[in-house]
């Protein structure tokens, strides 16, 4: 059965700021709707003195990644629209997030945790001179992102991976202080070897600082802030997307885009929510399996109550619906091949609550998203462009029209 944590604003209390987050890092621009700000107020932090820390933390990462974290761009793409056959009105909006810390958005997951902690030791909650591990399961971006920023705040890091890890990625793991540690298969054995070293890590007392929202619920909202920039450019420009086509491997990116965008449209920011629709590869789409199993038991046109009463139920009963990937997965895409999906209940609601879908492209239309992004500019990795590989599949269905707004997340910088 999972069991999750998940944060719930309270709307009469937080507000969404005006404007575009600037030049500044999005953690100070959005710091009032982060679970570390309304801790470190009620404990009796003051404002400023929040800013204080998440400033001082930035400024730390930039001294170890040569940049902090900063409001990516977000706009349309004349030229991939115009490949794609958009019309004047409709388009296609990237997210770019491949100039980020690390080269990637997970930065911004693992930016949100140490924030909480951060705040758990200014508030004398937590002791500085007994510091629990981190520990992370991961053999690409999120382990050098998690490596940036817990080098940057002077916290030991242990990091699993597969034996088949890049060499480059771990040297430089090695190279900012991490404790690599290297995970095989065992004969017999299901699941990824790597997340079941952290399981056991967190169980002999690290802190989960991993980009699963099922093992710690602050990288969620850490991965927000992405959300909130494309809101705050979209309403700026007074529009909003029809589609968002994100790429999922453990789903942390999905439901911090749905989460975020939720809430942009119940605080007003956003005047509706687009159809999410997720992208994993035909070696290996967990999420697609585990979507198709509760809308299985779903009626053509479900109410709120009904889709909420099946997904309990699958909550509920987790082996039924995701378990893993029976076979190594294989891809061009190796950033989305985790044999779980693990934030599944959380991006499954939102599909089904925006009318979205779980797509499964092949490897040919991943190369071929992968080579449109470099002809349109990007230095993205084939990981990262897997979401226009969806939005490929939706214009080829009909399901995307010329006059649609979709956005795309381009989130793994091309090493």
């Amino acid at each position: 059965m999972d069991h999750l944590l998940v944060r719930v604003l309270d709307l009469d209390r937080v507000e969404f700021p005006d404007g575009r987050p600037g030049g500044g890092t999005p953690f100070l621009h959005y710091r009032g709707l982060l679970h570390s700000h309304r801790r470190a107020t009620a404990g009796g932090l003051g404002d400023d003195q929040v800013a204080e820390i998440v400033t001082r933390l930035d400024d730390r990462v930039a001294a170890v990644a040569g940049r902090g974290f900063r409001a990516t761009p977000f706009g349309r793409d004349d030229l991939l629209s115009e490949r794609l056959g958009f019309g004047v009105g409709g388009g296609v909006w990237v997210k770019d997030e491949t100039g980020n810390v690390s080269g990637s958005h997970k930065g911004r997951h693992l930016m949100g945790v140490l924030l909480h902690l951060e705040v758990s030791e200014r508030l004398g909650l937590a002791d500085p001179a007994v510091r629990p591990d981190l520990a992370i399961a991961s053999c690409g971006n999120a382990a050098l992102a998690a490596a940036v920023v817990a080098r940057a705040a002077d916290r030991r890091l242990r990091v699993f991976v597969p034996v088949d890890a890049d060499p480059v990625v771990v040297a430089d793991l090695h190279a900012l202080g991490a404790d690599v540690v290297t995970c095989p298969r065992e004969p017999g054995a299901s699941g990824d070897p790597a997340y079941a070293h952290l399981r056991a890590a967190v169980a002999d007392g690290a802190v989960p600082f991993t980009c699963q929202g099922n093992e710690n619920g602050l990288v969620i909202e850490g991965g927000q802030t992405l959300a909130y920039e494309m809101a705050s450019v979209l309403s700026a420009e007074g529009t909003d997307l029809d589609h968002l086509v994100v790429q999922v491997g453990g789903g942390a990116l999905a439901s911090a885009c749905i989460a975020g965008l939720d809430e942009s449209v119940r605080l007003r920011v956003l005047h509706h929510r687009p159809r999410v629709h997720t992208v994993q590869t035909t070696g290996g789409h967990p999420l697609e399996r585990a979507y198709a199993r509760v809308r299985d038991g779903l009626p053509a046109d479900p109410t709120a109550s009904q889709v909420e009463a099946a997904l309990h139920q699958a909550a509920s009963h987790r082996s039924r619906f995701m378990w893993p990937w029976e076979s190594e997965p294989h891809s061009i895409a190796t950033g989305i091949l985790d044999d779980e999906t693990y934030d599944w209940r959380a991006v499954v609601a939102g599909m089904l609550a925006t009318g979205g879908r779980p797509l499964v492209v092949t490897e040919q239309r991943l190369a071929r998203a992968h080579e449109l992004g470099h002809e349109a500019g990007y230095a993205v990795d084939p990981t990262g462009s897997a979401g226009l590989a969806g939005l490929l599949d939706l214009v080829a269905t009909g399901e995307v029209g010329p006059g649609d707004r979709v956005g795309v997340l381009f989130t793994g910088v091309d090493r």
